[in-house]
């Protein structure tokens, strides 16, 4: 045991609940501690979430961008080349945040998604992630995390759905899903 500190590399992967949340807590905890957040949310654009108006009583100290349209169709042909530009684009924002010395903490939400749909070779984020200097915290979300990712993650913790409202027909709820 080292008592070393670092920045982590941390997955919220799963099928439950919860994932963006819970980054969002570890971000609000940072923010709480004197570091500066960026969070970019590589699939989420159309929709407006109430959290996009919540970080801003954080002033600069924490960012929150939506770098998608918001929907995705994904599979072979159906793949929408624009939703593959802008991947690329949120990817490069990314990076670039890693490496700038800006960010204490940069929350790549929905990149797994982004990876597991092929818009998103996972080697490039392995490689970056490898690289990234030394006291910077990153958070990758969204289920089905690629192996070669767990792999070098310093945490991962998998939700895991045991019961939702919507199973009882109940709608997503402000405040609670968005």
């Amino acid at each position: 045991m080292t008592d070393a500190r670092r920045g982590l590399i941390l997955i919220n992967t799963g099928p439950g609940k919860g994932k963006t949340t819970a980054a969002m807590g570890t971000g609000l905890r940072a923010v709480g501690n004197g570091m500066r957040v960026l969070m970019l949310q590589f699939l989420k654009g159309s929709w407006h979430y109430g959290e996009l108006d919540a970080v801003q009583a954080f002033g600069g100290n924490w960012v929150m961008k939506q770098m998608g349209r918001g929907f995705v169709k994904i599979g072979g042909a159906e793949t929408d080349p624009e939703d593959i530009r802008m991947v690329e684009a949120a990817w490069e924002e990314a990076r670039q945040a890693i490496f700038s010395g800006d960010w204490d903490m940069v929350i790549l939400d929905e990149i797994n998604y982004a990876i597991g749909y092929n818009m998103l070779d996972p080697a490039r984020v392995v490689e970056a992630l490898q690289q990234k200097p030394e006291m910077v915290h990153v958070i990758l979300t969204g289920r089905n995390a690629h192996p070669s990712l767990i792999e070098i993650a310093d945490t991962v913790t998998e939700m895991r759905e045991v019961k939702h409202a919507y199973q009882k027909g109940i709608l997503a709820q402000r405040g609670i899903e968005y």
